[in-house]
């Protein structure tokens, strides 16, 4: 009996898979981590109702009708008037930079409009390159403006009713007027795969030498960790690129995305975040100590930025810490060009803030690596 089964032999092997977990820091992490962050994430983080929405405000009235309106939008938790405009033009400019999510535009007639029966309207200008985002605000849009205008009236009911009736919200969906899925999915689609395959491909470039026991050949040849890194990321720009060439003609060709702005500006931008994310790969495999670590800190580092990038769910529906918490991945700001240049036609002024962010992360990412890298295997 004691030759196919020894409790003895057992607890031995037991521990000593005890042992080796305890010592494999970042695989015994990930098995709590993981999960926590899931938890708190889909728990506190995620919101397919966005509200408190940036809205862009473009009035030249400050009659009491025009700010009853103001405030009844507001009171919905749809709206934040963030900005007041004396232009349309400075307002188009807010919501192609994606600083604002509505342009709300009263006439300056709207009060004696109002006052006269003479059919009044307000416009709403509705960011709806993610159609899940405007849906919720604009469909109880009618109804809250029109009570909110039935309140100031000072005329008799009947007078009041007639009015009321008459008020007209126009909606403007920019963009993407038919609220079609694929044009907010598929262009995002282009950073979540390269971030997938760049960064898990080059996480595992130093570790496989280790694991292969070419380290120590690396290390003692005439050369420079600067020329490591380079050569070992500069290869994996050429995967990328024919990753970028695929989704772009499948986003032409297959799903019909329309495609407005610069193509040699988003080509650049392109560029800037693969070369971010092979940095970032490559300091990865400076921690890593085998593969398996390497694709674990990958997936680590994939899962909150896929939640929290504004790929999945909306940016702005979830809360200020999760939203400064999505600041610190490159796909978070590579999302806002992509959709700016390919549906908004945006120009070199409107990414520059989100090109700018990505250029920190080259520059931050290459300084880490490079800071890790180990001249010897101890």
């Amino acid at each position: 009996m004691n030759r196919f089964f020894s409790l003895r032999r057992l607890m031995a092997v037991i521990a000593k898979e005890t042992i080796q977990m305890r010592r494999d820091r970042i695989t015994f992490a990930m098995m709590l981590g993981v999960p926590l962050l899931q938890l708190v994430l889909f728990g506190f983080a995620i919101n397919n109702d966005p509200k408190g929405l940036p809205a862009a405000l473009v009035t030249t009235s400050q009659d009491h009708y025009s700010r009853a309106m103001i405030s009844a939008m507001e009171n919905t938790g749809y709206y934040r008037f963030d900005h007041v405009v004396a232009s349309a033009e400075e307002a188009d400019r807010l919501i192609q930079s994606g600083a604002v999510s509505f342009i709300v535009t009263i006439p300056s007639d709207f009060a004696r409009r109002v006052q006269r029966g003479d059919h009044p309207q307000i416009l709403i200008e509705a960011d709806a390159t993610d159609p899940s985002v405007a849906s919720g605000a604009i469909s109880t849009l009618g109804t809250v403006a029109a009570q909110a205008l039935l309140r100031e009236q000072s005329a008799e009911a009947l007078a009041a009713r007639q009015s009321t009736a008459a008020l007209e919200v126009v909606v403007h969906r920019l963009y993407n007027p038919e609220g079609i899925t694929q044009y907010n999915i598929v262009p995002g689609l282009l950073g979540v795969i390269l971030q997938l395959t760049m960064v898990m491909m080059t996480s595992m470039a130093l570790t496989r030498e280790v694991e292969r026991g070419t380290m120590e050949n690396l290390l003692a040849m005439p050369i420079s960790p600067m020329e490591i890194m380079l050569g070992k990321v500069l290869p994996y720009l050429a995967v990328g690129g024919v990753q970028v060439v695929v989704v772009l003609a499948a986003a032409k060709f297959l799903f019909n995305v329309p495609f407005v702005g610069s193509l040699t500006l988003l080509l650049a931008s392109i560029l800037v975040f693969v070369l971010a994310l092979v940095l970032l790969g490559y300091a990865f495999s400076t921690v890593a100590r085998t593969q398996m670590q390497a694709m674990q800190l990958t997936f680590f580092f994939f899962l909150p930025s896929l939640l929290l990038s504004g790929f999945m769910f909306p940016y702005r529906g979830m809360p200020g810490w999760a939203q400064m918490l999505g600041e610190i991945f490159p796909l978070t700001h590579f999302l806002r060009i992509i959709r700016a240049v390919m549906l908004k036609g945006a120009d070199m002024q409107g990414v520059a803030v989100p090109l700018a962010a990505l250029f920190l992360f080259v520059a931050v990412f290459a300084a880490l690596a490079l800071a890790r890298f180990r001249r010897t295997l101890d």
